[in-house]
């Protein structure tokens, strides 16, 4: 790499200077407690996909893996060898916690996970921050499916990021992720998030100093956006990531002023692939499989990270893989879908969180399921003003019996 004090994104020199050139106790649930849940309502696809990560790994039962690396291999799909897709669970904010990437995970497709941010202003964490929001630190940095969960840091102090990247590594994460892209306005305010892509040599101080703090065998990766305001720097950005020895980038194609609107702009994710020499991950507007498949061919990329498309379709993941494969892929039923959201309540209920906590958040998974599943919408009218968490169970349950929520569905059919 061309990391050097002549650091190619060095021409911005208005950059202004970095500084410093409630205990959530984590309750393993096993794949056994999934399953015991599903059987009692019959959800037979999940069950099986289930226990095809528990004994084989999401992945493992789709393609050909290496068990001794972390890479893949490649895979022969109707004749032609082709390099295996990777994709991730994105690390969305107030969404994805544990419990979600658990759920997710299991269900199939994800090869690896990246937690929420841990927001790094001022001190080194104490090891309980690290666990409350990466739980899976206590069995190896792995969900309970055997897929890597990447600690994500967020900051702007370079030797503050790399002191807490250090504590992390140590405490058992597999990786470190930079975020680079978070569009909050309260964040960029601090000089964080994706207020950082006015100045491409602040992301490359930040990567080196992260870099140089954790050993050679973790990799360290960032996230970005294609840019603050417009879209001018994107590739300085880009490069800023590489120079600062970061094995991997992650570009989601919007800007921060863009921020989740559609369309996001994948052609520009090609010209960023042309431009590096390290594995690059497409993000964003990634809803269904023929999304994938378009983002493919205009970016180029053969890694993508899924996000609120995983969350309004939590099979998204495994369908993609299964289309990969040459399998029809076969959406799950909204009978199925409300058996991950039963589950969801019960490891909400035995982290101790409150009523109106678990209820606020499985509204918020439902309305977001809107966009994937049409049963949805109706579903949200009906417990939007439900309160108590017994009272949702019940509503759910009764919908599981629905047989006209039964029916699967090809993600092409007519």
């Amino acid at each position: 790499m061309a990391a050097s004090p002549a650091f190619r994104a060095a021409k911005n020199t208005d950059c202004p200077p970095l500084p410093g050139s409630p205990v959530c106790i984590f309750r393993q649930t096993p794949l056994d407690a999934v399953i015991e849940h599903l059987q009692k309502h019959d959800h037979k696809m999940i069950e099986d996909s289930i226990e095809r990560a528990r004994v084989t790994g999401p992945v493992q039962s789709v393609y050909r893996i290496d068990p001794g690396k972390t890479g893949a291999t490649s895979t022969s799909v109707k004749g032609t060898i082709k390099t295996m897709t990777q994709l991730v669970l994105a690390p969305m904010e107030g969404l994805v916690d544990w419990r979600v990437r658990q759920l997710l995970s299991a269900v199939g497709g994800f090869d690896h996970c990246v937690t929420e941010f841990i927001r790094v202003s001022q001190t080194l964490f104490p090891a309980h921050v690290f666990h409350r929001y990466c739980p899976e630190l206590h069995q190896g940095g792995k969900t309970a499916s055997g897929q890597p969960v990447l600690v994500q840091l967020m900051g702007h102090d370079p030797v503050l990021l790399g002191e807490n990247a250090a504590f992390a590594v140590a405490l058992g994460a597999p990786g470190i992720d930079i975020n680079f892209g978070c569009p909050s306005k309260t964040v960029n305010k601090r000089e964080a998030g994706a207020s950082l892509l006015k100045c491409p040599e602040n992301l490359y101080h930040i990567v080196k100093a992260v870099r140089a703090a954790v050993p050679a065998h973790i990799p360290v990766s960032a996230k970005i956006r294609l840019g603050y305001a417009d879209k001018e720097l994107f590739l300085e950005n880009a490069r800023a990531v590489e120079d600062g020895g970061a094995q991997h980038l992650t570009v989601h194609a919007r800007t921060k002023l863009e921020g989740y609107k559609p369309p996001a702009h994948w052609e520009y994710l090609a010209r960023i692939r042309e431009a590096i020499s390290i594995p690059m991950t497409a993000n964003g507007e990634i809803w269904t499989v023929e999304d994938y498949m378009r983002c493919r061919d205009i970016s180029g990329c053969t890694s993508f990270m899924l996000g609120r498309g995983a969350i309004a379709c939590p099979d998204l993941a495994a369908r993609i893989k299964a289309f990969e494969a040459g399998k029809e892929p076969i959406k799950q039923s909204w009978t199925d879908v409300l058996a991950l959201l039963l589950a969801y309540i019960d490891f909400l209920a035995q982290d101790g969180t409150t009523e109106n906590h678990q209820a606020g958040r499985i509204k918020q998974w439902v309305a977001l399921m809107r966009k994937g599943h049409a049963p949805a919408a109706q579903c949200f009218d009906e417990i939007k003003r439900i309160r108590a968490v017994s009272e949702l169970q019940e509503k759910l349950r009764q919908d599981q019996i629905k047989p006209e929520f039964h029916r699967m569905q090809s993600d092409f059919a007519a």
